[in-house]
C-alpha cells in the first residue's frame, strides 16, 4: 500500500502506528511532552537519537543516519516492515516529516497527521506503550533522493529553502555559523504549506507556491533548511502538490554555513 504524504485522522485506523515526533529548537523536552500526554497508543520517536547521526560539526547538526542504524531504531521502537506509521508533533508537522520522509525514502508506508496534535480533540495518554521488538528491513538511502554540499551549490537543480524568511534574508541567525543562503536558492517556508490552524493547504494551492519558487514538471528539486529537518516537510508538500519526489540536502545550511563557500543574503 503506497499512501499520501498526508492523512486526516478520520483515516488512521487501529493497525496503523501512531508517531509523536516533537521537537524543540528553544532546549524544551520533546520526551518530557510526549510523556505529559500523547495520543492514545503513540510511541515517541526522538529526533537526536533516533532521526540523526553524531557527526562533527562539519557534518551539520542533524546528519542522516546510516540506514541500517535507522532500522535498528525503528525495529527497537516496535517499528516493523508491515507497519503504516503516522507521524504528529505540535508544529503543523515541520518535526514529524523528517521521520515520514525517511520511511517513505525507504520504501515503507508512512504520512503526516493533518493538524497534528490538535487533530484529535480526546483525553491524552499519558502510558507508554509497550511494543515487541520488530524487523525493519532498510536497505540504502536511494541515492537519488539525496543531494550533497556539491549539488546544492551547483546551478543544476532547483534549490529551496525551508526557513522562515528572515533567516533565509539573513537577517536573523539564531544557530548557525553565518547568516544568508546558498546563492542562487529560493525562499519556500515550509512552515507557510499548512494555515493558521496547522492544516496543510489543497494541492493546488501548494503547486502555485512551489511553481513561484520555479518548480515545474521538468525540474530536480534539493530542499535544504538549517539541519535538514524542516526540509522534509517541503519534500512533502512537492508530493502533495502532484510533483516528483525531490532531493534532500541533510548537511543543510548548518552545514554549508560552516564552510567557507559563498553565501547569499537578501530576497
Amino acid at each position: 500500500m503506497v499512501i499520501e504524504p498526508v492523512v486526516e485522522l478520520a483515516q488512521v485506523d487501529e493497525h496503523m502506528v501512531l508517531a509523536d515526533v516533537r521537537y524543540y529548537l528553544d532546549g524544551r523536552s520533546g520526551r518530557a511532552a510526549y510523556e505529559r500526554g500523547h495520543l492514545p497508543g503513540a510511541v515517541f520517536v526522538d529526533m537526536d537519537h533516533d532521526l540523526a547521526a553524531h557527526g562533527g560539526p562539519a557534518d551539520g547538526r542533524h546528519p542522516l543516519p546510516a540506514a541500517a542504524a535507522f532500522a535498528e531504531r525503528m525495529a527497537e521502537l516496535g517499528i516493523g516492515d508491515d507497519d503504516t506509521i503516522i507521524a504528529y508533533d505540535d508544529a503543523g508537522g515541520v518535526m514529524a516529516a523528517r521521520l515520514v520522509w525517511m520511511l517513505r525514502a525507504l520504501g515503507h508506508d508512512a504520512a503526516l497527521l493533518d493538524g497534528g496534535l490538535t487533530a484529535y480533540t480526546g483525553k491524552l495518554e499519558t502510558t507508554v506503550p509497550e511494543r515487541p521488538r520488530a524487523t525493519f528491513t532498510a536497505g540504502d538511502w536511494p541515492a537519488g533522493r539525496l543531494a550533497d554540499i556539491d549539488d546544492a551549490g551547483s546551478g543544476s537543480f532547483v534549490v529551496i529553502d525551508a526557513r522562515q524568511p528572515e533567516r533565509f534574508r539573513g537577517e536573523s541567525e539564531p544557530i548557525d555559523p553565518r547568516p544568508g543562503h546558498i546563492p542562487g536558492a529560493r525562499s519556500v517556508p515550509c512552515r507557510e504549506n499548512v494555515d493558521a490552524a496547522g492544516r496543510w493547504l489543497a494541492a493546488d494551492r501548494l503547486r502555485e507556491r512551489f511553481e513561484a519558487a520555479g518548480v515545474t514538471g521538468d525540474t530536480e528539486v534539493v530542499s535544504y533548511c538549517g539541519s535538514g529537518v524542516t526540509a522534509c516537510h517541503n519534500l512533502l508538500a512537492l508530493e502533495r502538490a502532484g510533483f516528483a519526489p525531490g532531493r534532500l540536502y541533510p548537511g543543510s545550511w548548518s552545514q554549508y554555513s560552516a564552510t567557507d563557500r559563498p553565501a547569499a543574503v537578501g530576497s
